[in-house]
């Protein structure tokens, strides 16, 4: 997993990684990537055709609000 970093205004850098790596890193599938993005929860900037990931903005986010936490359980069957 390649890590180029980028300097910003404030001298901090940031630790950027191609999409697919942010998704691995982060435990997320590509879907929840693309939401997380929409929702500003984790940053994303296009490099030249490669869109990359802030790995800081990932660690802020909790594990479990990327794991599917909309999912339903399967209810246990029921014996009459």
């Amino acid at each position: 997993m390649q890590n180029p970093m980028v300097d910003n205004d404030n001298n901090k850098r940031r630790r950027l990684v191609e999409f697919k790596d942010g998704c691995r890193y982060g435990k997320f599938g590509r879907t929840k990537a693309y939401e997380l993005i929409a929702h500003e929860r984790i940053r994303a900037y296009k490099m030249g055709g490669k869109t990359m990931i802030d790995l800081d903005s990932v660690d802020k986010i909790s594990r479990f609000a990327c794991r599917g936490s909309k999912r339903k359980q399967a209810r246990p069957a029921t014996i009459s």
